[in-house]
């Protein structure tokens, strides 16, 4: 599959990863489908002109996600949508117990399994649906999903269950869901970024910021979502990558 002249569906794309990967599919002669809940997304699809279209979507809603698939497939034309790069999600961050001897809230856990699972979970089963129905290319392909793991799924910190449960599952999706749309020819991929300058990041204090960019082995810095963006182009165009998780991280195991 090539980037030019197909139209992916980004979700997260108002800033950081998203924003990023959507930049580098117009670049590349791309179409994109900006997805995100805040309205900035408006103005960002804006700046990336005719190749762009915003959809203020819910990832954990059904019909916010089938519209959004509906407007990819309409912006793609005889082609369809192409591919999915789901960016979209949350950080979350809860001792089990707490200083004064306090559980963690459960409802706080759930809606972090809700936005980072569930939510991972319904774009991918709606945008298949959708890719399924493409006419085959080359090898039979119709189409790839990229999803956004974590490092924590592996090396998660003490109060990170959520939010390593969560990714954890994103990680466990990976393979069946490959040998699953297998037959539509539909690849599954995910990404496991590592410490990013990114939006998330901005809401840690920056002496943590600064001594997590220390821990990285090489380059000794926070990774740039450019560099997200580059992995996923070429995830979209190299067929064999299929059914595996990729960490992109510069080396760095958490503590």
């Amino acid at each position: 599959m090539q980037v030019k002249d197909n139209t992916f569906l980004i979700t997260g794309a108002a800033s950081g990863l998203g924003a990023a990967t959507a930049e580098r599919i117009v670049a590349a002669g791309g179409k994109v489908v900006l997805c995100d809940l805040n309205e900035s997304v408006d103005a960002h699809a804006q700046v990336l002109g005719e190749a762009a279209r915003a959809c203020r979507s819910d990832i954990t809603s059904d019909s916010d996600m089938q519209k959004a698939v509906e407007t990819a497939v309409a912006l793609g034309g005889e082609r369809g949508l192409s591919g999915v790069v789901h960016c979209a999600g949350v950080v979350s961050v809860a001792k089990l117990v707490d200083r004064k001897g306090n559980p963690a809230d459960l409802d706080a856990y759930a809606k972090t399994i809700q936005i980072n699972l569930v939510g991972t979970f319904n774009v991918m089963r709606l945008a298949a649906a959708a890719m399924a129905k493409n006419s085959p290319g080359e090898d039979g392909e119709r189409g790839v999903i990229i999803n956004t793991a974590s490092i924590a799924a592996f090396d998660g910190q003490v109060g990170q269950c959520a939010y390593s449960a969560s990714k954890a599952g994103v990680v466990g999706m990976s393979l069946p869901a490959a040998r699953e749309l297998s037959r539509h020819g539909v690849r599954v991929m995910a990404i496991a970024p590592g410490v990013f300058e990114t939006p998330m990041m901005s809401e840690i204090p920056d002496e943590a910021a600064q001594a997590l960019a220390a821990a990285v082995p090489f380059p000794k810095r926070l990774g740039r979502p450019d560099e997200f963006a580059r992995l996923a182009e070429q995830i979209i165009t190299n067929p064999m990558l299929n059914g595996e998780v990729i960490r992109l991280d510069g080396g760095i195991r958490m503590q």
